[in-house]
């Protein structure tokens, strides 16, 4: 699991990921602009502006203990992980003094992380750290997208391309999976490949905290992998978040799928 630690606390929390990534959580974000409404409510509101599970917010389980008279009952919360672009327009959308100064400080940070200013860090040691991080995060993406463009380029036809996906050892997100398919020709965007799976049996479609994750049988064929993520907060707890990958193996196995549908699609164009 990796460790997520508080990059800046001023009027909200603000984390860092292992690769550098800055995000922010869900109902600290709901209880910093004073949402009156519940969150359970709020969120699927929020969402609905165009967001997705995987892209711009990750699921997150927050198991929190409660004494309702002498027991000590542990209940399930369900939260979120937002990205640094869906927290802004969150912020914005609110239309109060309170979204602006936080969207204002989400631009500040952006800006420090950015290089554009110094980092948000008064400790210099710390600061360094960030900063060594970050530039090795960067330069890894960098050659990952390098390497999987050169695939798409020269990797021809489809099949060959779908092979080589096998021997890769990098699992990835659904809706980078959806990317990588659209780049192939095959005209799916993130939510129709959510839905496709769904539909297929591969995650599960019941609304809860388990939506969206990879069934029993998907997770036995290896197509899926689940990233678990431990999140230390500012006061103290540690909350865990589990994110969907598709594996080398699944990326191979649903690139041959949708393949073979073109293909059988084509040959009954022909024929008729």
């Amino acid at each position: 699991m990796n460790e997520l630690k508080i990059f800046n606390s001023d009027l909200i929390p603000v984390y860092t990921t292992d690769t550098g990534e800055k995000v922010v959580i869900g109902r600290e974000l709901h209880d910093a602009l004073g949402i009156k409404s519940q969150y359970k409510d709020w969120f699927p509101r929020m969402a609905d502006y165009g967001f997705s599970e995987g892209v711009d917010f990750n699921l997150l389980k927050n198991e929190r203990v409660h004494k309702e008279g002498n027991r000590t009952v542990k209940r399930m919360v369900i939260d979120h992980i937002l990205k640094f672009d869906m927290a802004k327009h969150i912020c914005m959308i609110q239309r109060t003094e309170t979204g602006k100064a936080i969207r204002q400080k989400l631009i500040d940070l952006e800006k420090a992380i950015n290089g554009k200013d110094s980092y948000m860090i008064e400790d210099p040691i710390e600061r360094a750290k960030v900063w060594i991080k970050e530039q090795e995060a960067r330069k890894q993406l960098e050659t990952q997208n390098a390497v999987q463009l050169q695939q798409i380029h020269e990797m021809h036809p489809k099949a060959i391309f779908a092979d080589a996906v096998a021997a890769s050892s990098t699992s990835i997100l659904i809706g980078d999976l959806a990317k990588i398919l659209k780049q192939n020709g095959v005209e799916i965007g993130q939510k129709r490949l959510f839905s496709w799976l769904r539909d297929k049996g591969f995650l599960i479609k019941r609304k809860g905290a388990d939506w969206n994750s990879p069934t029993q049988r998907a997770m036995e064929a290896g197509l899926f992998e689940i990233k678990e993520t431990a999140f230390s907060h500012s006061d103290g707890h540690v909350t865990v978040t589990k994110t969907t990958k598709v594996t080398g193996k699944g990326q191979q196995y649903f690139i041959n799928k949708f393949l073979e549908a073109e293909r059988s699609l084509a040959v009954r164009t022909t024929n008729e």
